[in-house]
């Protein structure tokens, strides 16, 4: 298999790390989405990262659709459970903080590709009530569990880690770690995985 993604992209990093806790085989090629020809839009229609290339050709893109279908390929660490409300629960912890990196990468653009005078308070205001509104429900979810959906470490992990550490990598100035203790634990657990040490948010070497 083939992902193509960049070293920056959460989602890409959900879908490196369900394929290195899986111990499955892959090579990852590096893409830059915003590039005249960009591997990702050869590959989806909407050229948005990771696309996962299969043996037989086949394309899968969104990270969650990946990261569900890379878990049916081995017994190895599961990730999800087989069916019924705990899955439901697990899919949507994914959606709760895939919601919060979709809010982020909204303002991180508005703040990149627009003058400071085009760029629209309210809309950024809206965009950062949705992070700290998710931010505080996944606090309060967690609690006082050892993980996401109790004692036991899931897809709903990799995706609450993923977009954390989005948050420190591109906004430091929001004190999730400071507000939500529960949040900064989890995260610190986290990060003592290799599969998390092995894809911490870089910026690409400058040609």
């Amino acid at each position: 298999m083939k992902l193509i993604g960049s070293l920056t992209s959460p989602y890409v990093r959900k879908a490196r790390i369900v394929l290195a806790e899986k111990k499955l085989d892959y090579t990852f090629e590096l893409d830059n989405v915003w590039a005249e020809g960009s591997k990702a839009a050869l590959a989806n229609p909407l050229g948005k990262v990771p696309c996962l290339i299969m043996e037989d050709g086949a394309v899968l893109h969104d990270s969650r659709v990946i990261v569900e279908y890379l878990d049916t390929l081995t017994p190895v660490c599961k990730l999800l459970p087989a069916n019924g409300r705990e899955r439901a629960e697990v899919k949507c912890w994914e959606a709760l903080a895939d919601g919060v990196l979709d809010a982020g990468v909204l303002v991180f653009l508005e703040k990149l590709l627009r003058a400071p005078e085009q760029q629209s308070q309210v809309w950024i205001d809206r965009q950062m009530s949705k992070i700290n509104a998710g931010l505080k429900q996944m606090s309060h979810d967690l609690a006082e569990q050892a993980f996401c959906t109790g004692n036991h470490y899931s897809l709903a992990d990799v995706a609450v880690g993923c977009a954390l550490g989005w948050l420190a990598f591109r906004f430091p100035e929001i004190n999730w770690r400071g507000d939500y203790p529960n949040l900064a634990k989890l995260m610190d657990k986290l990060s003592e995985r290799a599969t998390f040490k092995d894809t911490i948010p870089v910026l690409p070497p400058q040609a």
